[in-house]
């Protein structure tokens, strides 16, 4: 299928600002689709709010667009209705980590089969340009105007530690990689989480010295490694990027149906 098919064209031109990389994360994504075979009417794509969440309004798949850091108890309620569909909830820093934290958490706890796209542009892009959770410490926001003073969650180990059973990070930087990733993570049976290091020029971007987005995209270059490369030994400050976890435990919707049958043959 050509991508045009996967896309809901009368919504375009989209609202996403020049040079964002949002906009990558979703061709990404749904080149990805399209390698694993999924047929569009298999397909949930629930979102919350912010900048990325408006990416389900852009495709032609079944889609939610929900509210603020709700989007995993949304398409948790859909995946236990309709376990034979895959969710695909795509997620700002913002949305997923702050107001939507305790989803993230026990969504990975419960190993629920959904992918969780993580678009981490490390901003409050669509309401300001307000530092979020994954804000470094220093960085500049409309309300860190001196700098931020707050340590930013490391994504990865938050949700390792939470439970996922596919953890992983990219940049839009690396779309190549970034695409065999999301086909992993669709694939996998239980909670996958990407992390997709996005870039905003608009407002982290401007506030935090980048000229332009292309210098964005040449920092995600520089600034990356691969997991447990030897550049990381030598450079501790480089960002791991890769696949850090990917195991096979009980998945949620599967022993739920074991409780209704057990609870059936008791009744």
């Amino acid at each position: 299928m050509p991508v045009r098919d996967y896309i809901r064209e009368r919504f375009f031109p989209h609202i996403w600002c020049p040079g964002c990389g949002h906009g990558i994360v979703m061709g990404s994504m749904i080149r990805a689709i399209e390698n694993s075979g999924i047929r569009k009417n298999d397909i949930v794509v629930v979102s919350g709010i912010g900048c990325s969440s408006r990416i389900c309004g852009y495709l032609d798949f079944h889609t939610l667009h929900t509210i603020h850091g709700r989007a995993l108890a949304f398409a948790t309620g859909v995946k236990l209705s309709r376990p034979e569909l895959t969710l695909i909830v795509p997620m700002g820093d913002g949305d997923a980590c702050a107001i939507g934290g305790n989803h993230l958490i026990h969504a990975a706890r419960r190993n629920i089969d959904i992918t969780t796209i993580i678009m981490n542009n490390s901003i409050y892009g669509m309401t300001g340009g307000q530092y979020s959770p994954s804000t470094a410490y220093g960085d500049l926001a409309t309300t860190a105007p001196y700098g931020n003073i707050d340590q930013a969650f490391d994504i990865v180990k938050l949700v390792l530690g939470a439970g996922a059973t596919f953890v992983a990070r990219t940049t839009t930087y690396h779309v190549t990689s970034m695409i065999k990733i999301l086909e992993k993570a669709i694939a996998h049976k239980g909670f996958s989480v990407v992390e997709i290091l996005s870039q905003c020029p608009t407002y982290y971007g401007r506030k935090n010295n980048f000229a332009s987005a292309v210098d964005m995209l040449k920092y995600y270059k520089t600034h990356t490694t691969s997991i447990g490369s030897k550049e990381k030994e030598e450079n501790p400050g480089l960002i791991e990027t890769g696949i850090f976890l990917q195991e096979e435990r009980p998945e949620y919707c599967d022993e739920y149906a074991k409780v209704i049958e057990r609870a059936s043959k008791k009744g």
